[in-house]
C-alpha cells in the first residue's frame, strides 16, 4: 500500500515553525492571528509573533508587507493569510 495522504497524517509536521510578523492596533494582523492558530493548531505545529516595532531588522525588511507569516524562517505571504495554503504549506 502507498504512503498514507499528508491529509490523514495523525503525528504533527516534525521540526516547522510558523512566524507571525505583526504590529499593535493592526486589524489584518488579527486576521491573520486567527487563521495562524486555527491552521498551526490543528496540525500541531508551534507559532509565534513577532513585533515588528520592537525589531529594527524586521521593522526595515517587512514594513510595507505586514502581517508577514514566514514557514521555517523564509516568507510564505503577507497582508492576507490563505488558510488552505497554509495548510499546504506545513503537510508537503
Amino acid at each position: 500500500m502507498a504512503d498514507m495522504s499528508p491529509l490523514f497524517r495523525r503525528t504533527p509536521p516534525r521540526g516547522r515553525l510558523v512566524t507571525l510578523i505583526r504590529k499593535p492596533g493592526c486589524h489584518l494582523c488579527d486576521d491573520a492571528q486567527v487563521v495562524v492558530e486555527k491552521v498551526c493548531g490543528d496540525l500541531g505545529v508551534p507559532w509565534e509573533q513577532k513585533d515588528i516595532t520592537e525589531d529594527r531588522e524586521l521593522h526595515d525588511q517587512y514594513w510595507e508587507q505586514i502581517p508577514v507569516v514566514l514557514v521555517d524562517g523564509r516568507q510564505h505571504t503577507f497582508w492576507r493569510v490563505n488558510e488552505g495554503r497554509l495548510r499546504k504549506a506545513l503537510t508537503d
